[in-house]
């Protein structure tokens, strides 16, 4: 009997660390991790949760977006979104069609939202000489 039992405390074991492991592996904050490190692009967000912040990595730079609910002719959306970055110094050699990039890429997810970009990157933005 006890060694039945220990057995089945071995399997329960095994498929614990499977899933722990599985768990891991997919989890999106470690590819956001691994991308910012590696400097490659990965959106990072709860679109159903409106109170979390979303997060992008891109070219070695971490932005960070905060939501604002708001209403539309016919719901309520995210109206408006403020990124910022969390180190300038990483923002060097990006240009303004990386920010244009980038924009695009958050209205894939929240389409009737205003994207508001925070110092430097706003200075950069309202400068019209494309």
């Amino acid at each position: 009997m006890a060694l039945l039992l220990f057995r089945l405390l071995i399997i329960i074991l095994i498929i614990y660390i499977f899933y722990k492991g599985v768990r891991f592996l997919t989890d999106p904050k470690r590819k956001l991790d691994e991308a910012y490190e590696k400097g490659q692009y990965y959106f990072y967000d709860d679109v159903k949760n409106v109170r979390k912040n979303f997060f992008i990595s891109y070219k070695g730079a971490l932005f960070e977006g905060e939501k604002y609910l708001g209403t539309t002719e016919d719901a309520f959306e995210v109206v408006s979104i403020f990124v910022w970055v969390h180190d300038t110094m990483k923002l060097q050699g990006l240009t303004k069609e990386d920010f244009y990039f980038l924009e695009k890429e958050i209205l894939m997810s929240y389409p009737k939202a205003k994207i508001n970009w925070k110092n430097p990157i706003e200075q950069l933005m309202k400068n019209q000489n494309v």
